[in-house]
């Protein structure tokens, strides 16, 4: 892999993996046209390690807080009295069980979904179906209810869904988020907090078959790789904050609509 290769697939796993458009779906697309391939698994851990940073750097009080919520709500002498009142506790709790679906849906299931998952069709569709989710959130009237049990539950088996290529997680969550009631910033926050348990235990997953020897040999591709989806997933994090906020939420639904249908008529 060539530095320009590590800089391409840097920011498309980047800025895809945040803004709601598929970075599975786009990995595929950029493999079929330029005929890059994304199949190493060492490269692969370095940039979702990057985008993991790029979390943590936004929203870092956040993980925080909810990190010392948790052992704070664990140690307590009543965890059941602490749960109601320590919000921090709360969410904590919520982002586990959130996590369940999408873990389960990986341990049982990710064999079986990876040998579709080069299927360019099935992307091109899987885009249109995201693309409809993101457009039918024109119609949601806002409210500002909080995270809850049950919607923890129901955002995280929607989470669940992004396994396939095409079906944007961060898009899948917040719309979920928006339907079950959420405000706006509640639901990207959410969105976002529940993506850290899925990317690390990915990662940890990823970690046992990785080759040391790989890094050293490709260390500054990989460095560039990991730089590049760093900054450029910082940068579709805040973009995506700033759309969710002015209510644009869904005019990512046109972009995924058009080149799910292109990718269906041309690849």
């Amino acid at each position: 892999m060539n530095i320009w290769d590590s800089v391409i697939l840097g920011a498309v796993q980047g800025l895809t993996e945040f803004l709601p458009i598929s970075s599975s779906g786009h990995l595929v697309i950029v493999e079929h046209v330029l005929g890059l391939k994304f199949n190493d698994l060492t490269f692969e851990v370095v940039v979702h390690f990057g985008t993991f940073l790029s979390i943590l750097f936004v929203f870092g009080g956040d993980v925080l807080h909810v990190i010392l919520g948790f052992f704070r709500g664990i140690f307590s002498r009543n965890i059941i009295r602490n749960f109601s009142y320590d919000s921090d506790f709360r969410l904590s709790v919520f982002i586990i069980a959130g996590s369940v679906p999408a873990g389960l849906v990986g341990i049982f299931l990710k064999e079986p979904i990876e040998q579709i998952f080069h299927s360019i069709d099935l992307v091109g569709i899987m885009l249109m179906v995201t693309g409809l989710i993101l457009f039918l959130t024109r119609l949601v009237y806002v409210r500002e209810k909080k995270v809850s049990f049950f919607r923890a539950i129901l955002i995280g088996i929607a989470q669940a869904f992004a396994i396939l290529p095409g079906i944007s997680r961060s898009g899948i969550t917040i719309s979920t988020g928006l339907f079950s009631g959420l405000s706006r910033e509640e639901a990207v926050r959410f969105s976002f907090l529940l993506s850290l348990p899925a990317i690390l235990g990915a990662n940890i997953v990823e970690l046992s078959g990785m080759e040391s020897s790989s890094i050293q040999g490709n260390f500054l591709s990989f460095f560039i790789g990991f730089l590049v989806a760093f900054v450029t997933g910082y940068i579709a994090i805040r973009l995506l904050i700033m759309m969710i906020k002015s209510g644009r939420f869904s005019w990512f639904s046109y972009y995924c609509l058009i080149l799910g249908m292109l990718v269906l008529l041309f690849l």
